[in-house]
């Protein structure tokens, strides 16, 4: 029997497959049944009519309504800006937290707990902080600074804030994760070297953070673009914060329009798809230019 079982792992081996792999097929299994099936349902729904017929008159309809293809570029007006804030934010604060710092682990800790409040929460103490009655205006019109309530809820300036409370701590978990990484040593060499702090920052750090904020930049996008809460609670979800998930919504449950939700979705999809790609594009890029920037 040992025989026959080294026979079989050699010849396995011969072929390039280990047996350890045939512990893969369970997640396989499992990820066929939450993304791959439901991804390829929601396609061959989306290019169907509600009368059954086949087509591609869903996308046709959505990108021929002007209501309705507004709904992408007010997402991205709110997605990269909220994503370019809360990895930018991040990079600074996790440089500093890399290192000895007092209290860190409080700091730390302070900084990541607006993650666990969730964004319907967010959003209402945004109402109530800072809503046309909120202690905010109250506080600015008793002091005589303004005359009237800032409209600073129900509008884009709501939605960013409630993406940049909820986001911002994702993405200094990631950054900071990634730069704790980084041998400290090799900032050490580069200032023996004669580099200043802004120069071992520029060529030797943030090449070597690159991966992690590309990372954190993508995941704070994908979360973002698909905003939906926030965007109705403290948005116009009839106006300028009327995101695409918003029309999906409206498509299944207001019109009961399950192919043209499933033909949104796969425009959401896509978008994404494409944004993470050019992501990773532009990163490989970079990492590659700074990398022989810092050879040379």
């Amino acid at each position: 029997m040992p025989e026959r079982s080294r026979s079989l792992r050699d010849r396995l081996a011969e072929r390039g497959i280990d047996r350890v792999l045939w512990l893969l097929l369970p997640a396989a299994a499992l990820l066929g049944m939450l993304f791959v099936y439901p991804f390829l349902y929601g396609l061959g729904l989306s290019v169907q009519s509600q009368e059954g017929t086949p087509g591609i008159g869903n996308y046709l309809r959505f990108f021929g309504d002007d209501f309705q293809r507004s709904t992408i570029a007010k997402t991205f007006a709110l997605a990269i800006p909220a994503a370019a804030l809360n990895v930018g934010i991040s990079i600074p604060i996790a440089y500093k937290l890399r290192g000895p710092v007092r209290h860190k682990r409080v700091i730390t800790t302070l900084l990541v707990l607006p993650a666990t409040l969730g964004t319907v929460l967010v959003a209402e103490g945004l109402i109530r902080y800072f809503g046309p009655i909120g202690w905010f205006n109250q506080l600015l019109m008793a002091i005589g600074i303004i005359d009237a309530p800032l409209q600073l809820t129900h509008n884009y300036i709501g939605v960013m804030a409630s993406l940049i409370i909820t986001g911002f701590p994702l993405s200094l978990l990631l950054v900071l994760g990634h730069a704790s990484g980084i041998d400290p040593d090799l900032e050490r060499a580069a200032a023996t070297l004669g580099a200043g702090p802004s120069e071992r920052f520029r060529r030797v750090i943030l090449p070597l953070m690159l991966p992690g904020i590309t990372i954190a930049f993508v995941l704070a996008f994908v979360a973002a673009f698909a905003v939906f809460p926030s965007a109705v609670m403290v948005g116009n979800p009839s106006g300028e914060t009327r995101v695409i998930s918003i029309a999906a919504y409206q498509a299944a449950f207001e019109r009961f329009d399950y192919p043209m939700a499933s033909a949104i979705a796969m425009i959401m999809a896509a978008l994404q798809f494409a944004v993470v790609g050019s992501v990773f594009l532009v990163r490989s890029r970079l990492y590659r230019g700074s990398t022989s920037g810092a050879k040379g």
